[in-house]
């Protein structure tokens, strides 16, 4: 059904967890291939022990390099981006297939909702010691929060030709801050306008653990949110938080389809400021 794609950073334990609530949880029988950084902690061997597919780059190749070199492994038709410290909650995958048969067509940029370290708060343990497996699975249906537009990233389902064609994450944001608005950006400009998170496609989200655990290695590549930002602001002469706003119209509850953003004075005047911040980067400031 999906080919769900993991990048992973020797996060073997969490990234087990995950492989296996996909397996535990899920209704159709998924392609599940994680791109291995590094992975000199066990993680090639579970692989290769479990005949899962995964690529593999000896170095921090990021989220963006990461995705596209495992979409190229793909099978299936539709092209799932999953982070390693997620725990997939049951009926997950029924409710994307029900919304894509319900779409009709393979314009559309669907996510599942972040349960714990995203948009429903609540806390089933912080980490694999404090884990309830049991106690996630008898509630989660509990907590909620409504379909929403936009996306929080992770998890999102694109159809393999929609991925193909606006060429999968761009590697300029490497190793993948800014990657995903910017991705939504390339959708929007090839004409997808659903853009839709879903309430019942839950994920626990521990949160974060690889880049908490590196965050002061020398030796492992990382990027600040700002400089991310700042190459979407060069690339599409906006900022991140304007096109969430006025385009994808992220969190509000949905309604439809998206349309072209009302020009109105606030519109006008945040995009002034835009432009104003790009001339600067551009003329003055921003070095990459």
């Amino acid at each position: 059904m999906f080919s769900i794609i993991i990048p992973t950073l020797n996060n073997l334990e969490y990234l087990k967890l995950c492989i296996k609530s996909i397996r535990q949880n899920s209704k159709y029988n998924h392609q599940i291939i994680p791109h291995v950084n590094i992975g000199n902690d066990g993680t090639i061997e579970f692989l290769k022990s479990e005949n899962i597919d995964f690529t593999f780059s000896d170095y921090n190749s990021g989220i963006c390099k990461g995705m596209n070199t495992a979409s190229k492994k793909s099978k299936f038709e539709y092209i799932l981006y999953s982070h390693d410290d997620f725990y997939f909650c049951p009926e997950w995958d029924i409710v994307l297939k029900n919304e894509i048969d319900q779409i009709g067509h393979n314009k559309f940029y669907l996510s599942g909702i972040m349960m714990n370290n995203g948009p429903i708060k609540c806390n089933f343990g912080n980490d694999l010691n404090s884990f309830d497996e049991k106690m996630l699975l008898n509630e989660y249906k509990k907590f909620n929060h409504y379909d929403f537009q936009g996306s929080t990233w992770a998890p999102h389902l694109i159809h393999k030709q929609i991925w193909e064609k606006i060429g999968g994450f761009s590697e300029e944001f490497s190793p993948g801050t800014g990657s995903d608005p910017d991705l939504n950006m390339k959708l929007w400009k090839i004409g997808v306008r659903i853009f839709k998170g879903l309430n019942n496609c839950k994920v626990y989200h521990f949160g974060s653990i690889v880049t908490r655990n590196y965050k002061d290695d020398p030796n492992i590549k990382t990027e600040s949110g700002s400089k991310g930002g700042k190459i979407f602001l060069l690339k599409w002469g906006i900022k991140i938080k304007f096109f969430k706003k006025f385009f994808l119209r992220s969190d509000q509850k949905y309604d439809g389809p998206l349309k072209k953003p009302e020009k109105n004075l606030s519109f006008l005047t945040q995009l002034i400021l835009c432009k104003l911040n790009y001339i600067y980067l551009k003329l003055i400031k921003f070095k990459k």
